[in-house]
């Protein structure tokens, strides 16, 4: 019996396999901010579920409902987000997407915390995202995949803990 042929075949299948795999990866951005106010008055605004939009530059409006918000914003597009914890204690607020995105980002689910800590006399804000692509297919086009969705997700919190920077530090 002739081995290379069948050793040949289990090779080239070994090879082209990872090609036929199928799903997204899960993504993840963690950001990081130092800001020179008190622990607590930046945990006020962070914890407060329904006032994104007054320290988010991104976000033009947030209504909340229960323990659910609908964020739209400023350049279009809105989603849903769920309330899962919001712990004075350990000044951290968990929550998730409801539902779909749809163009607002590019993402087609996520969870994410923000959490507040005392450091050097002022705070640090760590705000972690994990999500799915938008395009969950094997095939995403551009904009829909996970390049799109890391850059989408970093730019959102980047941008959101730089504006919850200006507005801790400025008294307001």
């Amino acid at each position: 019996m002739n081995i290379r042929a069948p050793l040949a075949t289990a090779l080239l299948l070994a090879a082209i396999a990872p090609a036929f795999a199928h799903g997204p990866t899960p993504q993840k951005v963690d950001e990081k901010i130092e800001i020179k106010a008190e622990p607590a008055k930046v945990w006020s605004l962070v914890k407060d579920f329904g006032a994104l939009q007054s320290w988010h530059p991104d976000v033009a409006k947030s209504v909340v409902e229960g323990q659910e918000r609908t964020v739209t914003l400023k350049k279009g597009g809105e989603f849903k987000e769920g309330l899962d914890v919001a712990d004075d204690q350990q000044m951290e607020l968990d929550y998730r997407l409801s539902g779909d995105a749809g163009d607002a980002l590019p993402v087609s689910s996520y969870s994410a915390a923000i959490k507040v800590a005392p450091k050097d006399g002022g705070s640090e804000v760590t705000w972690e995202g994990r999500f799915y692509r938008a395009d969950t297919g094997n095939e995403p086009p551009e904009g829909k995949d996970d390049a799109a969705a890391v850059e989408g997700m970093t730019s959102f919190l980047k941008n959101g803990l730089e504006g919850l920077k200006k507005k801790s530090e400025a008294g307001g």
